[in-house]
């Protein structure tokens, strides 16, 4: 099982704002890719949140192959609308992990 990570620090300008789009549009858009077999959405504690909080919202699917195809087919577009709606005030940053046990 692959673990697709993405960590995100939001301005707090944006933070409800985001939060409802990550959790009724984007996450059930990448979702609907048929690519990914769970979700989750977490903020991270024990952070310094003096410029906004950080989440990671992470993504499972079964093999490489099946992130692959996202990266490939669907993750340019995905990405390109969260520029447009956010601009510059969060900043993403993208790890693959694979479970091991």
């Amino acid at each position: 099982m692959i673990i697709y990570n993405v960590t995100i620090k939001i301005d707090d300008s944006i933070h409800n704002e985001w939060i409802k789009w990550m959790q009724e549009e984007h996450i059930p858009e990448l979702m609907q890719t048929g690519l990914f077999t769970e979700s989750k959405l977490c903020r991270l504690l024990e952070q310094d949140d003096s410029e906004g909080p950080t989440y990671a919202a992470q993504y499972f699917c079964k093999s490489l192959e099946e992130y692959n195809e996202y990266i490939t087919k669907y993750a340019p577009s995905m990405r390109e609308k969260g520029f447009v709606r956010f601009g510059n005030k969060f900043i993403a940053f993208r790890t693959v992990m694979e479970i091991i046990s």
